[in-house]
């Protein structure tokens, strides 16, 4: 009697258990169905993202017109953006909800400030929740794993080329950077702030040493802030070569058909990136229902279909096709890779930005003048 007793038990049990788990989904969606009407209520969500004119107006209509909820972008370069945001958080401002963008400056303005909200539980869809969707799980680049989220992996060139000037074959080592031929006629993205100047500067800096940058910096080299200029430059034959650069600043002159090309991996290999995909939300932010929808949408199958096709990288999602990619000197980890792998070559989490970066930037900083 007392075993039929503990059998009877445990169907009891397990009948339970089946009848929450299929109660769950439905709970799930009731949870969402409020969130969205209160996401409604507030009105809008403010992001602050990267510089791209395309990704700003794929983002604005796929968003509007899946969730009838208003968008207030505001593209800049992460260390301008991010200044901004640690002062609006110090005078207690609350306008921005999320930032989207790179690492650098986020892990050495915003994560001291204690300004940034955890972002796990704002991971609410199965299809964002549930790391199976994700190449490498669910990856968070600060060491507390908590505030800095990591949605794109991929490798990328940032060296691209005036064919007419030079020819991809002539490229096969960062040292033929240094050929006569190109003295005058090389522009970079400013190492010494944050950005992906000082990714590609800090590799070579890590790969080559200081001796090799001092005889790059003798070739003369056109250096700016202005990725637009820098990439707009090349198109016009202005220089024959760029670093620190890649697809999303050359859009739209590859729709122009103007020259421009990137130029294979080097023999010393290449770093993996995060790019400009790395999510995180600011403490106390104003529409925090917003907020959750729009997360839920970026790192949704949809989302990461128009941050990839805007940006010209990676996303990690499983289902996401990349392979279009490899045209435009981009790879995504997820397709070369293994996650340790990636771990091993990444550079923008907050130990590698401590340990490589900041030291190469330091060393920019003395070589160029601050």
């Amino acid at each position: 009697m007392k075993k039929l007793s503990s059998l009877a038990s445990l169907a009891l049990a397990l009948l339970s258990a089946s009848s929450l788990s299929a109660q769950s989904p439905q709970f799930r969606q009731a949870e969402w169905d409020k969130i969205l009407e209160a996401a409604k209520k507030e009105g809008k969500v403010v992001a602050s993202i990267p510089p791209t004119p395309e990704l700003r107006k794929l983002m604005e209509i796929a968003f509007s017109r899946r969730y009838g909820i208003a968008t207030e972008f505001v593209p800049a370069r992460g260390g301008a953006v991010v200044q901004r945001l640690v002062s609006e958080a110090k005078a207690g401002v609350q306008y921005f909800d999320l930032h989207i963008g790179g690492t650098e400056s986020v892990i050495t303005a915003m994560l001291p400030e204690n300004i940034l909200d955890a972002i796990d539980p704002y991971l609410i869809l199965p299809e964002v929740r549930e790391p199976k969707h994700w190449w490498g799980g669910h990856i968070y680049i600060d060491n507390a794993k908590r505030y800095i989220y990591n949605f794109v992996a991929y490798q990328t060139v940032s060296l691209w080329s005036d064919p007419n000037q030079y020819k991809s074959s002539e490229f096969k080592s960062f040292d033929d950077l240094l050929s006569p031929k190109l003295q005058g006629k090389i522009g970079i993205s400013d190492p010494r702030t944050p950005g992906s100047g000082s990714s590609m500067w800090s590799y070579m800096h890590y790969i080559k040493g200081e001796e090799y940058l001092r005889k790059l910096v003798g070739q003369k080299l056109f250096i700016t802030r202005d990725l637009r200029l820098l990439a707009e430059n090349l198109a016009r034959g202005k220089i024959a070569v760029t670093s620190g650069i890649g697809y999303s600043e050359f859009q739209p002159f590859i729709k122009a058909n103007l020259p421009v090309a990137p130029l294979p991996v080097p023999k010393e290999g290449l770093y993996i990136s995060g790019g400009y995909g790395h999510l995180t939300i600011l403490k106390n932010n104003p529409h925090p229902n917003a907020t959750k929808v729009f997360v839920n949408w970026l790192l949704s199958r949809d989302g990461q279909e128009v941050f990839g096709r805007g940006m010209g990288v990676g996303s990690r999602r499983l289902e996401i096709d990349t392979k279009w990619l490899k045209d435009y000197g981009v790879i995504a980890a997820k397709d070369f890779l293994t996650p340790d792998q990636f771990y091993k070559y990444e550079n923008q989490s907050e130990e590698k930005i401590n340990k490589v970066r900041e030291p190469a930037a330091a060393f920019a900083r003395k070589l160029l003048g601050a």
